[in-house]
């Protein structure tokens, strides 16, 4: 009955609805997208490594697998548990790969509504940048969203787009194909602007969630321009506030003036339910994150006649 409640979960389309974990560090509430967990665990001990961030507890081993541990109470400089015996292992999967965030409680489960979600001021949690994706109001709390790539990211900026990949396709032209970007991330949204840019797309136009995209897109076709001339493909992350990138898809798809523009889902929570998920949608293609050599392979594709 469980696997098959998740599975209609997934398999909802475009209702701009999320199941977010509440967790506690200290005495403030913190919220992960369900999606992105694995597993929760009780704390166990790890193995310390020479010279590892200063976030990075160490590793452990809890199955068949070695998982590293980040410490979120000393990232996000909140203090240490008063009962460290009792503290939690969030293990998440997101980006094609697996860690394990040390929490102090976990509170529970709750379903919300993308516009529950509202954009945090950008100095929450890590200076200019920001670390946290949202701020959900719910059940007189206010919750936290973290924004975990971007915490793994600034531990690991190796995981993250790799610009690498851009250089090794070689010589390329400008192109002036007009691409439009739904990313709630500073960090990574710049990332990904940069890269396109590398590639020789230099007609972005970026915005910070769905909902901001969808009102662009809307003002285009309702003030009677032409919309190609505006916008030639559409990259959406998944998980952002105020609306998701599924709604967002399902908006576009089902628009008679919008549905023939290529959109492509780049995201970290891609997976066998989330292609499936996507795919009804009417998503182009979808791309794990940080695959940015083999986005830019697929706008080519998708764009250039």
């Amino acid at each position: 009955m469980q696997n098959q409640r998740q599975s209609e979960i997934l398999l909802e389309s475009g209702l701009n609805e999320l199941e977010i974990m509440e967790f506690t560090i200290g005495d403030q509430l913190f919220g992960i997208n369900v999606a992105k967990v694995r597993e929760i665990m009780m704390v166990e001990p790890v193995k310390h490594m020479q010279k590892s961030n200063q976030y990075v507890e160490g590793v452990f081993k809890p199955r068949d697998k070695v998982l590293t541990v980040i410490d979120l109470a000393s990232f996000l400089e909140l203090g240490a548990s008063e009962k460290p015996e009792r503290d939690i292992f969030i293990v998440t999967g997101f980006n094609n790969s697996e860690y394990a965030f040390h929490v102090h409680t976990v509170v529970g489960i709750d379903r919300i509504y993308g516009t529950q979600m509202k954009k945090p001021d950008p100095v929450i949690f890590g200076g200019k940048e920001g670390v946290a994706t949202g701020i959900v109001e719910f059940d007189n709390k206010l919750i936290t969203i973290l924004d975990f790539e971007a915490i793994v990211a600034e531990i690991c900026p190796e995981s993250s787009i790799m610009y690498e990949e851009i250089e090794n396709l070689g010589d390329r032209k400008r192109n002036d194909t007009h691409i439009l970007i739904a990313e709630d991330s500073t960090l990574l949204s710049k990332m990904i602007l940069d890269a396109l840019h590398k590639a020789g797309y230099i007609n972005t136009v970026k915005f910070s969630n769905g909902q901001e995209a969808w009102d662009y897109l809307c003002e285009i076709r309702d003030g009677g321009d032409n919309v190609d001339d505006f916008v030639n493909c559409i990259i959406t992350d998944i998980e952002m506030p105020e609306m998701d990138g599924h709604r967002l898809t399902k908006l576009v798809k089902t628009d008679d003036s919008l549905k023939h523009i290529p959109l492509v889902i780049f995201s970290s929570l891609i997976s066998a339910e989330m292609r499936i998920k996507g795919r009804e949608l009417g998503a182009d293609e979808q791309i794990t994150k940080p695959e940015i050599g083999k986005l830019v392979g697929v706008i080519d594709g998708l764009t250039i006649k």
